[in-house]
């Protein structure tokens, strides 16, 4: 196996991962800088930030719900490469609307400018829908079987790492509207120049007949792959994984303005910190294992995310609030626990990217080349359904008065059965 850094230099891996990188990092800016603008400039009511904070996850999402399973159709059927010209074209025009919602909020109204930003994010959840399962399926076509672990981990790697940068830009434009929407917009286009490089990686297997009825196509996919037992508890495995992210990342902004009583820079930081883990433990996984497609390393790595999880809740709970106003970055940097906060945090990012990456490889090298788009489809339809229930479970336990810090204890519980199906997995593989 070559180092997996030097894939960077091939032809036929760097233009996808560039592409993949600019359009994860543009969707970070965005929605964070939406939920930013909206926690810190609009809403100032827990419940509210929360709620709107589910509400905008619950819309990205709900796209992988409906139409991974078509997605999935079309780029088994396809020339892989074609559809994500495609797909980077159809950002530009999202980002437009979204623009649109940024510039209408400097007029000082509310309620139409948060409409189009939601709209733009429900686009961003079309546009990830279609580019998600070609990311992963592409690789197998393009690299060598050895290199596939490698590629997966980079793409994993370099998709955080966007997230990252996304999310500290984001935490020092986002009261500038102007500025989000113009760096958005470019950064668009750029991703459709960056497209139009990625190598060729036409149809392998016959032609399909697409089924274009969302409900049974979800359900056709779903049972035709959930049948094999690894694809079956990796799927299941994932699907816990970013329902735990997907509550972290919900109540980690009202956190960190009414718990930790910090501003927008320190949420940005948090979310980042969080990022950056999570590529960290891609990489980390992918020297481990040398190559090899494994589980054995998945449930201690995600128990030991449970304890980091506990470790953070404990942190927490020793925070000294700001006794008028919020902390700025300096102001939080200075408290004493303020280190143990974002190292418990990075905990909990890298043991979660060590449990996650080798699951994604084994969706695309357990199936034949040509069924692999389908497969990363169908898991992204499973992720979706968890995801969902769990953003929906954030907005009604939050509504019941139930606080950010008690739903970590959930995401400790479900850490706990994330190492089971891991477990399970590891066994049926060996």
């Amino acid at each position: 196996m070559i180092n997996a850094l030097g894939l960077l230099k091939r032809r036929r891996f760097l233009p996808l991962f560039s592409t993949q990188f600019l359009g994860a990092f543009n969707d970070n800016l965005f929605k964070t800088s939406m939920v930013l603008f909206a926690t810190y400039e609009i809403f100032a009511d827990e419940t509210q930030e929360s709620f709107f904070n589910a509400l905008a996850a619950a819309l990205f999402i709900v796209p992988f719900f409906l139409l991974s399973a078509l997605a999935g159709q079309l780029a088994d059927s396809m020339d892989k490469a074609r559809i994500i010209r495609i797909v980077k074209t159809a950002e530009i025009a999202i980002m437009a609307v979204g623009a649109g919602g940024l510039m209408l909020a400097r007029t000082g109204a509310v309620t139409a400018p948060l409409v189009l930003m939601l709209v733009a994010v429900v686009g961003l959840g079309v546009h990830s829908t279609f580019f998600g399962p070609i990311k992963y399926a592409i690789l197998p076509q393009h690299l060598e079987e050895d290199d596939v672990l490698g590629g997966t981990g980079l793409v994993e790697a370099g998709t955080y790492l966007s997230i990252l940068l996304g999310t500290i830009v984001a935490g020092f434009i986002y009261h500038s509207t102007t500025l989000v929407a113009a760096l958005t917009f470019a950064v668009a286009v750029t991703g459709w120049l960056t497209a139009r490089a990625v190598p060729p990686a036409p149809r392998l297997g016959p032609k399909l007949e697409l089924d274009w009825n969302p409900v049974r196509a979800s359900w056709r996919l779903v049972a035709g792959t959930m049948h094999i037992p690894r694809l079956f508890l990796a799927i299941c495995a994932i699907s816990f994984f970013w329902t735990i992210g997907s509550v972290l990342i919900i109540i980690f902004p009202p956190l960190v303005k009414n718990v930790l009583t910090a501003d927008a820079s320190v949420a940005s930081l948090v979310l980042a910190v969080f990022s950056i883990g999570v590529a960290i433990g891609s990489v980390i996984i992918n020297l481990l294992l040398k190559g090899q497609i494994s589980a054995r390393f998945a449930p201690a790595s995600v128990i030991a995310m449970g304890g980091a999880v506990l470790a953070f809740r404990w942190t927490v709970g020793l925070w000294t609030p700001a006794a008028d106003g919020l902390y700025d970055m300096a102001q939080f940097m200075a408290q004493p626990n303020a280190w143990l906060v974002l190292a418990a945090l990075l905990g909990v990012a890298i043991f979660g990217g060590m449990f996650v990456v080798p699951l994604y490889a084994f969706l695309t090298t357990t199936v034949t080349k040509d069924q692999t788009a389908r497969t990363v489809a169908a898991n992204n339809v499973v992720n979706a359904g968890a995801m969902t229930f769990g953003s929906l479970a954030v907005a009604g336990v939050t509504a019941a008065g139930v606080t950010p810090g008690e739903m970590l204890l959930l995401v400790v519980a479900m850490c706990g059965v994330s190492a089971l199906i891991a477990q399970r997995l590891h066994r049926a593989c060996d």
